[in-house]
């Protein structure tokens, strides 16, 4: 199922992943994130995009802007920042990568901001706006647009 994936339980995907039509103004290789629909696009050339269902920030947590790939990494730790930890003081300070691991399969880390676009431990959050603005996509879905994405690709969110 995934690469270097440990081994567990299997991921559930509610939102399937699909090529649809799309044209816009972004270049092939861009990263489309529309909040309101709870979706991301990559875009492919010949007005195509790769539609993947996404979770995003939870009200109070919404942005938006352009920021780049600016780091990829596979079944990453996570340490939550200090903004979370004061929010949540029971959460861990440190969690190695793995299937319990928020974070999930892969993270594509958003410029030098703290946002990522990265797997879940949680399939089920997908389409929802829950997190604390992280763009969360099922375990099958990041791993596959983690193999699209270089670093400095261009993610581009909008409301």
């Amino acid at each position: 199922m995934f690469q270097n994936a440990p081994a567990g339980r299997p991921q559930a995907s509610a939102i399937p992943r699909e090529v649809v039509s799309f044209s816009s103004k972004y270049a092939p290789g861009t990263i489309l994130i529309s909040t309101s629909e709870r979706r991301l696009y990559f875009v492919m050339p010949d007005g195509q995009a790769i539609r993947y269902g996404v979770g995003v920030g939870r009200p109070g947590f919404e942005w938006s802007g352009t920021k780049i790939v600016s780091q990829k990494r596979e079944w990453p730790d996570w340490t939550p920042p200090a903004q979370m930890l004061k929010r949540r003081p029971d959460l861990p300070r440190h969690m190695k990568g793995g299937l319990d691991n928020p974070l999930g399969a892969r993270a594509m880390y958003l410029g030098s901001s703290l946002y990522r676009i990265h797997g879940s431990n949680e399939p089920n959050t997908i389409g929802q706006a829950v997190s604390s603005g992280c763009i969360r996509m099922t375990n099958e879905d990041v791993t596959d647009l983690f193999e699209r994405v270089r670093v400095g690709t261009r993610v581009v969110v909008i409301r």
